[in-house]
């Protein structure tokens, strides 16, 4: 059904309704990033000089293929990320919900290939890290994945939501899976999604959405995970707690890959538990009208040994901000692979002609002077996520920031 889709002629003749949905939803990028981009002139521009010189353009394009290719050239007026355009194949794939149950193992896509990365309890034995998903539910994953990534628009967060989504469903449905083990057979599972990690959260307009809190100890080292700034009261005191258990700890690990983001002001609260010189910041958030300046909350028992913090392409928003100011501070040394680029506040909506139009309402300068926008937080130490080490039993990255931490204590 995918491939029937996206086979669509590009030169089929528009109906004089989609002609209208396509000068519509032209109109209503237009006007949106003339309400609500975050400076008077958007990118310094004259925008209504923009619109005069792109409208007659839209209203001559002969296909939406056409259209979007108009739009996609005035947002790049701009030069900013954060302001892209989805063909409406593509963002039904992206805008897919899966549902409330999951499978019980977590995946990454890791060179173009879907990759369990973690398991649950219930399925030790069953489904193991290091094997590939090739198929849910009858659909080929690697084509979903190789036509995502395809297109620049599309960053590895929202790649790796879009795949998630197709292992999701109703909670007790059972999923026919095919996975390659790892000798490369194939390995069929029907596999009973089940109740969502983690307790629901919500906040503000954001529908609600479960979150969960771990930590542990890996030798003499703390490791504190979480996928979503969100919960704040729970996650927050739980961040706290982790951090004073480890007070004679030889490090913390945070991890924050595949975490999205969430509330702002939690990365302020959780960065007073390691940085313990008061008038810190993280970095400026600037909207239209507003500044917020990120300052750190100092705790009394802030923690002051080595700090790893483990950043990958699906770490964005507050997660951004949290390791590149820290990063900044010379507080933390960042392991993993370049962030999101996604610090900004931003609105994914679907158009009237079905595409989907993604913008911006705000941006943000690290405490260091970087615009995490376009650029994300690159790793002091770059290193991958791979197969053959999930196989072998062990996380590359993890692995990294210990030997990091166990070195701390050699003598200089």
């Amino acid at each position: 059904m995918l491939l029937v889709l996206l086979a669509t002629p590009v030169f089929a003749q528009l109906t004089a309704e989609q002609k209208q949905a396509n000068l519509a939803s032209f109109e209503f990028v237009w006007s949106t990033i003339r309400d609500k981009h975050w400076e008077q002139k958007p990118g310094g521009l004259d925008w209504e000089a923009i619109h005069q010189e792109y409208r007659p353009r839209a209203e001559a394009a002969a296909s939406t293929d056409a259209m979007r290719a108009v739009v996609r050239e005035m947002l790049g007026r701009l030069k900013q990320t954060h302001f892209a355009i989805f063909p409406a194949a593509v963002y039904q794939i992206l805008d897919a919900s899966g549902g409330g149950g999951w499978p019980g193992f977590e995946v990454r896509v890791l060179s173009g290939h879907v990759i369990v990365t973690e398991t649950g309890i219930a399925l030790t034995g069953s489904v193991k890290p290091g094997w590939e998903v090739v198929q849910a539910s009858g659909a080929d994953l690697l084509p979903i994945v190789a036509k995502l990534e395809t297109d620049p628009a599309i960053h590895a967060l929202q790649l790796e939501r879009a795949v998630a989504a197709r292992l999701a469903g109703p909670v007790s449905a059972l999923r026919p899976m095919v996975f390659a083990d790892e000798n490369g057979a194939r390995v069929a599972r029907n596999i009973k999604l089940v109740p969502p990690r983690g307790e629901f959260s919500s906040f503000g307009n954001l529908p609600p959405q479960p979150v969960w809190f771990e930590s542990k100890k890996l030798g003499n080292a703390g490791y504190i995970r979480f996928n979503l700034f969100l919960d704040l009261v729970h996650v927050m005191q739980e961040f706290g707690e982790a951090v004073q258990q480890c007070a004679h700890c030889d490090g913390i690990v945070i991890d924050l890959r595949g975490n999205p983001g969430g509330i702002g002001g939690m990365a302020m609260g959780m960065a007073g538990w390691l940085v313990s010189q008061p008038g810190q910041q993280l970095g400026t958030m600037f909207m239209r009208g507003a500044t917020l300046n990120f300052f750190i909350n100092p705790r009394a028992e802030a923690y002051d040994g080595p700090v790893a913090v483990l950043v990958d392409g699906s770490s964005a928003s507050t997660s951004e901000i949290f390791a590149g100011g820290l990063k900044d501070l010379h507080r933390a040394r960042i392991f993993g692979t370049r962030t999101a680029a996604a610090a900004l506040p931003s609105v994914i909506t679907r158009l009237p002609n079905g595409d989907g139009f993604q913008y911006a309402v705000a941006n943000y300068i690290s405490t260091g002077g970087q615009a995490l926008e376009a650029n994300g937080v690159a790793p002091d130490v770059e290193v991958r996520l791979t197969r053959e080490a999930l196989l072998a039993g062990h996380d590359s990255v993890v692995d990294a920031a210990l030997d990091w931490i166990q070195k701390q204590k050699e003598p200089k």
